[in-house]
């Protein structure tokens, strides 16, 4: 069986925007979201800036009594959930509540959580940690919770590939509507990991960036690259068979027809040098559309701001393309928002629905010059023109790469 899969609806809540519209606005604009760190007292670090989610009050998106129960990752979940299922306009009075199905990621949980709870058995010893500790934490409790919030019966999977948890989720939920296991798949990542044990384990290992001016703290493919800024939020997009959506009048954004994996079995935090890994997991999601290279002109990279990423991630896409690796636009949405780890590629597949969607590539925001080798068109500026189809990486921790193919909608 093979089916079309369209995207139907978007919700995000980012650092630039709790909406799509917003966010959407604000990244074509080249609105930044790092600010000096404010989810907790940052005396001793060397990392400052992080992208928070600012002003963000579950009550206004749930059920007051729900949102208590629900750790900030969970949150997030919820109500980009509300916010994708609205835009879709899905009646789930009207839908099988066991053909809607959930894939929504989180890489990490909650590490606040942790936090919390382990200061209590310290403190005041192990009959003091909270009874809800394990459902609040574990990180599959975000499509666990968006499921229960708007019934939600089918599949619900939550897939954990650190930073490619995002994509692999929405690949997985096209490959469910692909394969016949459901009519309609809310799918994508959430994250809410800035907090002092969050910040402390990646500061840790120098893979955040230690500046302290927030334009020019995040910055994919420059040569003054220092290392990622720690994002927050979440995208979740309502994925839909073709003719399902038809049936019900929905508006279509863009297609999904392509998704791709691999593995470097390389090392536990750096990609292979080559860029083989990567590679191939963009040439499986082109054969997996049956799709010829030569035809792709955008792609939305991992682009995390760190040395290796960007390098090795700039030979991945010079050993699949070739000589046509000049003609692509490559960019990266983390110049703006930071790194959103297991939401990141949920919030980058909004952006690519919205490029070919609108014929929008927005520039990386404060790229200025790269270094000899990464010689490809990074987007230092904004390009309105035809995106026919729009191609996004997502690389892990582990070695995991993940990449998920766009195309424009014909009908």
């Amino acid at each position: 069986m093979s089916r079309r899969v369209v995207i139907t609806g978007m919700g995000a809540i980012t650092p630039i925007g709790k909406d799509v519209d917003t966010f959407w606005n604000e990244v074509k604009k080249g609105t930044i979201g790092f600010a000096p760190i404010s989810a907790f007292e940052n005396k001793d670090s060397r990392v400052t800036m992080a992208a928070e989610v600012k002003d963000f009050d579950a009550k206004e998106y749930m059920d007051p009594k729900k949102a208590r129960r629900m750790e900030r990752f969970c949150q997030f979940a919820v109500a980009a959930a509300g916010q994708a299922l609205s835009d879709a306009k899905l009646d789930m009075e009207k839908e099988d509540p066991y053909r809607v199905g959930c894939s929504i990621s989180s890489g990490i949980g909650s590490m606040q959580c942790m936090e919390r709870e382990h200061t209590h058995q310290m403190e005041k010893g192990q009959e003091r940690v909270s009874p809800l500790m394990v459902p609040l934490l574990i990180s599959n409790m975000a499509a666990g919770n968006v499921a229960i919030c708007y019934g939600l019966k089918g599949k619900n999977i939550n897939v954990v590939t650190a930073c490619a948890s995002g994509t692999n989720a929405i690949g997985e939920a096209f490959r469910s509507i692909d394969h016949g296991e459901a009519d309609v798949m809310l799918a994508g990542g959430t994250e809410a990991a800035v907090c002092a044990f969050g910040i402390s384990g990646f500061a840790s290992m120098t893979a955040l960036s230690p500046a302290t001016d927030p334009a020019r703290a995040s910055l994919p493919f420059d040569k003054d690259r220092s290392g990622f800024v720690m994002g927050e939020g979440s995208g979740v997009l309502v994925l839909e068979e073709l003719e399902h959506a038809k049936v019900r009048g929905a508006k279509i954004y863009a297609e999904i027809v392509g998704y791709g994996c691999s593995c470097d079995a390389y090392h536990i935090t750096s990609p292979a040098e080559s860029g083989e890994g990567a590679a191939r997991a963009m040439e499986n999601a082109l054969a997996d559309a049956g799709v010829d290279k030569n035809v792709i002109t955008y792609i939305n990279a991992h682009g995390t701001g760190t040395h290796y990423n960007d390098l090795f991630e700039t030979r991945a896409i010079k050993l699949l393309f070739g000589e046509h690796a000049k003609e692509i636009r490559v960019n990266s949405t983390k110049s703006m928002i930071g790194h959103l780890l297991g939401a990141a590629g949920a919030v980058e597949a909004i952006i690519c629905a919205k490029t070919v969607e609108e014929g929008f590539i927005h520039r990386t925001v404060g790229f200025t010059e790269a270094e000899e080798e990464m010689d490809l068109d990074y987007c230092k500026e904004n390009r309105e023109e035809a995106v026919p189809y729009a191609l996004s990486n997502s690389l892990g921790f582990g070695g995991h790469n993940a990449s998920i193919l766009l195309k424009r909608y014909e009908a």
